[in-house]
């Protein structure tokens, strides 16, 4: 497909913009004040029409002045949504819902979009094949932190047809219609949980070689990354429990990872633990323990032993970086394996993990940002 779109940013209709579509803007967010106002600013400031472009905030319960911030800009429409548990389907939906046009753009409100994002990502919907398609998205500040650093890493994947996408990308309203849109319940995964709904019915994703959003992560703190991780963890297991009633293999081989590497990790040193913690340990078992302990580390830290290397040559990092990236690789899978057990202790009991409203806010990694 990738030969035939380029044209299309060239011609007449789409340099002058008569004939470009009209596109609704949903930004979601709780407690956002911070960054809302410049993800609208992004938005009315790029190349494309701003009368083609409609913007709806959907907010989820903010306390502090994001509404207020809104309404400072003329037509965007705003939602206040007031739910005890606030999800991103939830606003979402609600935004998407509110609108007409035949194109909508999902955004994080901590976002800035790239001027000329739009024009190109309709460029490339003129194929009726495509439901979604996304670009690049980018953090401002990755030298600011190692956890945004890793954030930038990860964001995106190679250019073509895609098996899922994020919370920002360019969706034809036919096929959020046919599938009824986001999950609300889901707390995380719900994006790519839509992705392959949407695929099942019969459209394709396609990401574009082209810079889609500039994003700051903020995270600055051990706390904020595991917290990360555990939602990561959890939203796998929620998306890979939908899927496999289905017969789908999405997902199947990361929550394997996650199990056999954090999870055998946790059992070897557990057990090692509680053979040296016996009243009279033998000598057969204190060496058997050691040898425990000592075969959960290459299982937890197999990619910093041995893909270094891999990730040097996939990702272009020197070698102090690819090592930087190895580590996260590999203890990311003992947060992202609690989040995990939280999600089928939840589906066990009929408690669900849901957000608290008071919990949820967006800021900048520094406060010059």
């Amino acid at each position: 497909m990738n030969e035939v779109h380029p044209d299309n940013l060239n011609s007449p209709a789409y340099r002058n913009g008569r004939d470009l579509p009209e596109i609704d803007c949903i930004l979601i967010g709780v407690n956002s004040a911070k960054t809302l106002g410049r993800c609208i600013e992004s938005i009315c400031s790029g190349s494309y029409p701003a009368e083609k472009l409609h913007i709806i905030y959907a907010d989820g319960g903010s306390t502090d002045e994001s509404i207020a911030v809104a309404k400072r800009f003329a037509g965007v429409t705003v939602l206040a949504l007031t739910p005890e548990y606030p999800t991103p389907g939830l606003g979402r939906n609600a935004g998407w819902k509110s609108g007409n046009s035949p194109f909508v753009q999902f955004l994080d409100s901590d976002t800035i979009v790239d001027p000329e994002w739009f024009r190109k990502a309709v460029a490339w919907m003129r194929d009726a094949r495509l439901g979604a398609v996304i670009g690049f998205r980018r953090e401002l500040h990755p030298e600011r932190s190692v956890y945004n650093w890793i954030g930038d890493l990860e964001w995106n994947g190679p250019v073509g047809e895609s098996d899922c996408f994020g919370g920002d990308v360019l969706l034809r309203r036919e096929a959020l219609e046919a599938t009824g849109g986001y999950d609300e319940t889901l707390v995380g995964g719900e994006d790519p949980e839509l992705s392959r709904r949407i695929i099942r019915a019969g459209w394709k994703i396609e990401r574009i070689d082209a810079v889609m959003t500039r994003h700051d992560l903020a995270m600055t703190t051990v706390k904020q990354y595991l917290k990360r991780a555990y939602r990561s963890g959890y939203g796998f297991a929620a998306v890979r429990a939908r899927e496999a009633k289905l017969g789908s293999d999405f997902w199947k081989a990361d929550l394997r990872k996650i199990a056999i590497k954090g999870g055998g990790f946790i059992a070897a040193e557990s057990l090692a633990t509680a053979m040296l913690l016996a009243a009279r340990p033998s000598l057969i078992a204190t060496l058997a323990a050691a040898a425990l302990s000592v075969a959960g580390v290459p299982l937890l830290f197999s990619p910093r032993l041995f893909k270094v290397g891999k990730f040097m040559r996939e990702n272009k990092l020197t070698r102090k970086e690819a090592k930087i990236y190895a580590l996260h690789c590999s203890v990311t899978v003992l947060p992202q394996l609690f989040g995990v057990a939280r999600y089928y202790a939840g589906a066990l009991t009929g408690r669900p993990l849901k957000n608290k409203r008071s919990a949820l806010k967006t800021g900048l990694s520094h406060p010059e940002a």
